[in-house]
C-alpha cells in the first residue's frame, strides 16, 4: 500500500541528539542516477533543498551524477563516495547490497519496492511512422532497423531486451528456443548500442539511425514533445504489452554512515513519494503511485499491460545471472549477431 513518508524517525533522532539545533554547515548529498534523469532531478532537486532548509534551518547542496546505471554501481563498488542511488533497474542496486554496500533488505526500507515511480519500455519512430510499427512483432521485421543502449552498461537497454524476451515467452508459450531466435533476430536488427539513453537518442534523432528508438516511454514522451527534436516529427507507439520497468532507490549505507548523511540522504529519497514530486514525476512522464496524483493523470498514460520480470523469471539475483552474467543469455544472442 502507499505511504508517504514526510518525516522519518531518523531525522527526527538525528535532530534531538544535536540538541535541537542542526550544525550551521552546509552538507553535501552526492546522488548517483540513471543517464538520462538529468532534467528530472534538476526539477525534484531545488525542491529538495527548500524543504530541507524550511524543516531543518539548514541549507543542503545536492550533487548529481548521471551514467548508465550499471557503470553507476561499478563506479560506486570501486570507492565513489555516492550517498543514495536512484537507479532504473534493481538489479544494479542489488549488486551493491551484495558488496555490503546497500542493507541487504533495501527493497523494504522505502513504499512500492523501493520504487517511487515507473515506465515501461515504448518505441519512437519516424514522422509519419513509415515503417507501421505497433508491436513487439514489427521489431523483428528484415527492413526494421532498431537504437537502443547496450544491454551491458545500461539498465534502459536491459529492460528492452526483458520487454522483448518476456513478450516472446508469452507469444510462444514458454517454448525458450523460439524465445531466443526472436530475441536473437532483434538483437541482429539493433544499428546502434550506444553505452547509455542519451547517446541513443543522439544516434536516433539527430545522427538519424535506426527506424525505431527503444527506451522509457517517459523518455519518448519527452524527445517526442521536446523542443530538441520537435521539427522533426517524431511519433511515439505504445505497444499493447510491455515491461514493467520499476525505477528503484536506495541509501548507499557505508558511505552515508562515514559521512554522517543518513538522515539527509533518507530524507532525499522520502521526499520523492510526497504528492508534491509525484505530480512533478508525472511531468517528465512518468508513472506514479500516489491515489490522488494517479487519479489527477488518468487521461495521461495510454492502456498498456505490463509483465512483471520478476513473476514471470524470478528475482532479479536469477534475472541477472540468466540473462545479463558474463556468457549467459544476453552473451550467447548477441554472438549471434556475428
Amino acid at each position: 500500500m502507499f505511504k508517504q513518508y514526510l518525516r522519518t524517525g531518523l531525522v527526527a533522532a538525528a535532530f534531538a541528539a544535536s540538541g535541537g539545533v542542526w550544525a550551521q554547515s552546509s552538507p553535501t548529498l552526492l546522488n548517483a542516477s540513471y543517464d538520462i534523469a538529468r532534467e528530472l532531478f534538476a526539477a525534484i532537486n531545488p525542491k529538495f533543498t527548500e524543504h530541507w532548509k524550511k524543516k531543518t534551518g539548514q541549507d543542503v547542496k545536492i550533487d548529481q551524477s548521471h551514467a548508465g546505471s550499471s557503470r553507476q554501481a561499478q563506479d560506486i563498488i570501486q570507492g565513489k563516495k555516492v550517498d543514495t542511488v536512484t537507479f532504473n533497474q534493481a538489479s544494479d542496486i542489488e549488486i551493491l547490497a551484495k558488496r555490503g554496500l546497500v542493507s541487504a533488505d533495501w527493497t523494504k526500507k522505502f513504499p512500492n519496492n523501493a520504487s517511487p515511480y515507473y515506465s515501461t519500455i515504448a518505441f519512437l519512430v519516424r514522422k509519419g511512422n513509415p515503417k507501421n510499427i505497433k508491436t513487439w512483432d514489427d521489431l523483428v521485421r528484415d527492413d526494421v532497423k532498431l537504437v537502443f543502449p547496450n544491454p551491458k552498461t545500461s539498465g534502459n537497454a536491459r529492460y528492452s531486451y526483458l520487454g522483448a524476451w518476456l513478450y516472446a515467452s508469452e507469444k510462444f508459450k514458454g517454448n525458450e528456443a523460439q524465445t531466443r531466435d526472436f530475441v536473437a533476430k532483434l538483437l541482429a536488427n539493433v544499428e546502434n548500442f550506444p553505452t547509455g539513453g542519451r547517446g541513443a537518442t543522439v544516434a536516433f534523432a539527430q545522427n538519424n539511425q535506426g527506424d525505431v528508438l527503444l527506451t522509457f516511454e517517459s523518455e519518448v514522451i519527452n524527445i517526442a514533445r521536446g523542443d530538441e527534436f520537435k521539427a522533426l516529427g517524431l511519433e511515439v507507439v505504445v505497444p499493447p504489452v510491455s515491461v514493467l520497468a520499476e525505477f528503484p532507490v536506495a541509501v548507499v549505507d557505508k558511505v552515508v554512515d562515514e559521512k554522517g548523511t543518513r538522515a539527509l540522504a533518507t530524507e532525499y529519497l522520502n521526499f520523492q513519494y510526497t504528492r508534491e514530486i509525484q505530480l512533478l514525476l508525472t511531468s517528465f512522464n512518468y508513472r506514479v503511485h500516489e491515489p490522488t496524483v494517479v487519479k489527477a493523470t488518468a487521461d495521461k498514460f495510454p492502456a498498456v499491460r505490463l509483465i512483471d520480470p520478476v513473476k514471470v523469471l524470478g528475482p532479479w539475483d536469477k534475472i541477472s545471472e540468466t540473462h545479463f552474467a558474463s556468457g549467459a543469455q544476453l552473451d550467447q544472442l548477441l554472438a549471434r549477431r556475428r
